[in-house]
């Protein structure tokens, strides 16, 4: 008997421990590939960037099964702080993304998303929790570098980029459907917590989201 208590003392510790760790390598993965596509010459540009009220990022993204339509990938989203959401960058708010049957083209093959929001709208609509492309927000692939500057679509709420085996443009995600990973929030932070009030509220950046925010407070520290 005292053996099994044991046991269960043991597992209640470890686990959200392994849990968290979860949390920590989806921050530092998408850190990762945020500061790859950021630094590379055709990776995202930085006027764009300074447009952006939030950005989303999804590192490898696989299919669920192969052979049937269907991925499913576990990323962050960090939104600018301020009522006009034009300040410095907020706390990370982890995020799901399903792409339905986009993973019939996709294969076996790992691929980083990079989202950019763009519009107050947008912003809106993610920030409720789920958000349908398509059907909630407006999408398109992301101009390439050499094009991003002179982009200024206010129709488009999204633009959305990938990156597979170092080749990096933009992409189309269909009707892909985002939600808040409600149970990473509550591991992250430690309690109960929405999308929106990370956001508007004054939930403090945890230890493992500083590198990912601070990343994006050095490369656009002003919403333009």
């Amino acid at each position: 008997m005292k053996k099994f208590l044991l046991a269960v003392l043991c597992l209640t510790v470890v686990l959200p421990a392994f849990a968290q760790s979860k949390v920590d390598k989806r921050l530092s993965e998408s850190t990762a590939v945020l500061k790859t596509l950021l630094t590379k010459p055709d990776g995202i540009n930085k006027s764009l960037l300074n447009k952006a009220e939030c950005v989303l990022v999804y590192p490898a993204v696989r299919k669920v099964a192969v052979g049937i339509g269907g991925t499913y990938g576990r990323g962050v989203l960090v939104c600018r702080t301020g009522k006009e959401m034009n300040g410095m960058w907020g706390s990370p708010i982890m995020y799901t993304l399903d792409t339905g049957s986009l993973g019939v083209q996709l294969g076996t093959t790992s691929t980083d998303y990079v989202l950019l929001v763009m519009t107050q709208r947008g912003a809106d609509k993610i920030l409720s929790g789920k958000l349908k492309l398509g059907a909630d927000a407006s999408a398109a692939a992301g101009p390439n570098a050499a094009q991003a500057n002179g982009f200024n679509d206010p129709s488009i709420d999204i633009l959305t980029y990938s990156e597979a085996k170092g080749l990096f443009a933009g992409a189309s995600l269909g009707t892909a459907s985002m939600g808040s990973d409600d149970d990473a929030n509550k591991e992250l932070y430690g309690k109960s917590i929405d999308a929106m009030e990370i956001v508007r509220g004054s939930a403090t950046v945890p230890a493992a989201g500083k590198p990912l925010v601070e990343l994006l407070d050095k490369t656009s520290p002003k919403h333009m």
